[in-house]
């Protein structure tokens, strides 16, 4: 149920705004002068100390300045109401001095101090000085309340730099906590897919053994009877030929499940990447003519160790993924470039991109979205992008296409010896 605004500000509500209402009725009773013209420049005074940070949007630096320039203004009026450079109410330019240091620099609280000195020295334009003298006493006094409000408005920056240094101090810290998780849950969820990957290869390694005989058997049984079958009996021969065809489409999909089952040995040679990348291209360019493939190479990128045959597999399959979700006509980017000890490779498309609640599940093996998927794809491409120590990434929003990111080291560790 959405908050409403009575709530909202209830919330906004702190003890110390119930401070100022006192203080406010204090400076009232205390006046010489009480009268509207006193009451109300103190009660907005109040309202504008009181709503000043509570309203979320006009606490842009701009914004701020103008309600210190409001406090400024009102005080002005009051203490001139009141008996001018002779009014006690000097004091109250105090709050945008003090509201000034605590948003402000060092530059714009002393500009402000300035205002508010010349503001207060200004009074003295409007007296009658053919019946005021200005005697020593009362220039020292004139000095002192510029000094002091030089004195509050010095002390009271220091103090808000301190904090704001201090705060961007907890910030720094707070976003590194916070990438550092991320980091461990990425790594955490990186094993518990190397776990799955493990025991369903194990499985699937077994079963694919097992399948590939009696398969064998099968498509030698539907040839032989092919064969034998007179041409009038040319239903039973179809038959025959559906039975071979179902065989081999099933064999594939047993050598796909071995593929990803097997321990994989990398070959690590210095090979160029724009190269394997152009014979991925090239190949998914093939089953996909009606999509533009655009190729943004950095240039600076000097050959690394990867296993070229591999890393084209998985290169191919993404290219290939991102032109089946682009619409007929559209584009796919295959973008690089050097990012310190890594080189980055993302495939960039506009396509319909991939909802977020699969999107934690897009690596997993047998999980497809496709209807004749069977979902070791990308579940292939993780597993050699991490035996390369490189890692996949990916940024998608539904209706807008997404990004796939590998990132591969240009000084991997040498593969385990047995």
């Amino acid at each position: 149920m959405p908050e409403s605004p009575l709530s909202r500000w209830i919330h906004l509500i702190r003890p110390q705004d119930f401070v100022w209402i006192p203080l406010f009725i204090a400076l009232a009773a205390t006046s010489e002068i009480l009268d509207v013209f006193v009451v109300v420049p103190l009660v907005a005074l109040g309202l504008v100390q009181v709503l000043e940070p509570k309203i979320e949007a006009l606490s842009t630096t701009r914004w701020r300045i103008a309600w210190i320039i409001l406090k400024m203004a009102i005080i002005y009026l009051l203490i001139a109401y009141t008996g001018g450079i002779e009014s006690t109410f000097w004091l109250l330019l105090l709050l945008p001095v003090v509201s000034a240091a605590t948003v402000l620099g060092m530059l714009g609280t002393l500009l402000f101090i300035t205002l508010a000195g010349l503001a207060d020295i200004s009074f003295l334009l409007y007296l009658d000085w053919d019946k005021f003298v200005l005697e020593r006493p009362e220039i020292e006094m004139l000095v002192q309340r510029v000094v002091c409000l030089f004195l509050v408005g010095n002390l009271a920056n220091l103090l808000a730099e301190a904090l704001r240094v201090q705060s961007e101090k907890y910030r720094r810290v707070a976003e590194h906590l916070a990438d550092a998780n991320r980091q461990v849950l990425e790594a955490q969820e990186a094993v518990r897919r190397s776990d799955r990957l493990a025991a369903l290869g194990q499985l699937t390694a077994g079963l694919a053994h097992e399948l590939r005989n009696p398969l064998g058997t099968i498509k030698a049984s539907a040839e032989m009877l092919g064969k034998q079958l007179t041409r009038e009996n040319e239903v039973a021969r179809e038959v025959a030929g559906f039975i071979s065809t179902e065989v081999d489409r099933t064999n594939s999909l047993v050598t796909r499940f071995l593929q990803f089952a097997r321990p994989l040995h990398l070959r690590l040679d210095k090979e160029d990447l724009t190269h394997t990348l152009d014979r991925a291209i090239e190949l998914a360019a093939r089953e996909a003519p009606e999509i533009a493939i655009y190729k943004n190479y950095a240039p600076e990128i000097p050959p690394f160790a990867f296993d070229a045959e591999l890393m084209e597999r998985v290169f191919y399959n993404l290219v290939l993924n991102a032109a089946q979700a682009t619409a007929t006509g559209g584009a796919v980017t295959v973008k690089t470039r050097a990012n310190g000890p890594t080189v980055e490779t993302a495939v960039i498309d506009r396509g319909s991109g991939i909802d977020e609640k699969v999107m934690k599940d897009i690596f997993n093996p047998f999980f497809t979205t496709k209807k004749e998927g069977v979902g070791l794809g990308l579940a292939i491409v993780s597993k050699i992008v991490d035996e390369h120590g490189g890692k996949i990434a990916v940024e998608s929003e539904p209706g807008k296409g997404s990004i796939f990111c590998v990132s591969l080291p240009t000084d991997p560790a040498p593969p385990p010896t047995a």
